[in-house]
């Protein structure tokens, strides 16, 4: 309320949305209980005329456990599912971001190539590529060494930090494979099927069928190959 006052009504703001991501990773107390926490906190800014809007991203399954989608901390919310870009959508991403050419044309191959679609590596290797590239992108490539070194140390060793060591060894076991889906039995050791229950609500596997899993995207696969 102080800020709304203090420094975003002077500024002449009409209103401020907040972002939160992978929500999913906040354990406590429970998807609803946060849910709800939330819905009641921006609730009682409209109350107030204060003019806070919220947007979150979680798993798809984030509410999955709440026994009702009826309930007040579902129903407050208006979800909307992302999938991958496709070939088209891509190239309409990248029109979007460096104009409409017959250079972004190529461009836009060389990122589906990379992200296959992602939403966020799509959108991350877009922003690195604007800041190295100064307008020069008609080579691309030139610039993926230092693109790919920056998502390292932006995105895969967060997504690291968050395993113990049993999983991560785990993890690169999975991406030294030669198959891209894998059950636990064609691996060299033995792992318990906690450690890939785990994994997936971390969103770092994919659970693909019955007892058959996948690395979340290629480029984690490449990078767990490095290390």
């Amino acid at each position: 309320h102080d800020a709304w006052k203090q420094f975003i009504l002077p500024a002449q703001f009409k209103g401020v949305i907040f972002f939160l991501d992978d929500l999913h990773n906040l354990a406590y107390p429970s998807p609803q209980g946060i849910a709800l926490a939330l819905r009641d906190q921006f609730q009682e800014f409209a109350i107030n005329a204060v003019n806070y809007s919220l947007c979150f991203s979680a798993r798809s399954d984030y509410f999955s456990n709440i026994r009702s989608f009826a309930e007040p901390a579902v129903r407050f919310y208006e979800k909307v599912y992302l999938s991958s870009f496709t070939p088209e959508e891509t190239c309409e991403y990248t029109a979007s971001v460096f104009g409409d050419s017959t250079r972004t044309q190529h461009l836009s191959r060389w990122l589906y190539e990379k992200a296959l679609g992602h939403p966020y590596f799509l959108a991350f290797v877009s922003r690195q590529l604007l800041a190295l590239a100064r307008g020069s992108i008609s080579e691309p490539e030139l610039f993926w060494p230092t693109i790919f070194r920056r998502l390292e140390r932006e995105k895969f060793l967060s997504d690291l930090a968050q395993v113990t060591e049993k999983e991560v060894q785990l993890l690169r076991e999975i991406a030294k494979s030669g198959n891209e889906q894998i059950s636990p039995g064609e691996l060299s050791a033995p792992y318990d099927r906690k450690y890939f229950s785990r994994l997936t609500e971390k969103a770092l596997l994919v659970r693909v069928a019955r007892g058959r899993y996948k690395l979340y995207h290629p480029l984690f696969r490449l990078f767990l190959r490095q290390g």
